[in-house]
């Protein structure tokens, strides 16, 4: 089954993660089918915490592709800003 997950990356004490599409069996950091973006929680100011590149995300979803929590929450929050600017 596809996933998409994060991938934890960074320095020590100082997470980011990129949001990829992998296969279910892959490790955490392991080989992915497809990086759809990059989540950055420890972004201030000026800097982009959250960039999601949504058609290849929607793509992998009407595909069968299941989220975890925290990307589908992310997600979530995306299409939200997205329908705000609008």
């Amino acid at each position: 089954m596809v996933t998409i997950r994060l991938s934890r990356g960074g320095a020590k004490k100082r997470p980011f993660y990129h949001i990829v599409a992998t296969d279910s069996r892959n490790r955490r950091d392991g080989r992915y089918l497809e990086r759809l973006g990059f989540f950055n929680p420890i972004a201030t100011g000026q800097e982009v915490g959250v960039q999601l590149n949504m058609e290849r995300v929607d793509y992998w979803l009407s595909n069968g592709a299941q989220t975890t929590d925290r990307v589908g929450d992310l997600i979530k929050a995306e299409r939200k800003k997205a329908a705000a600017a609008e």
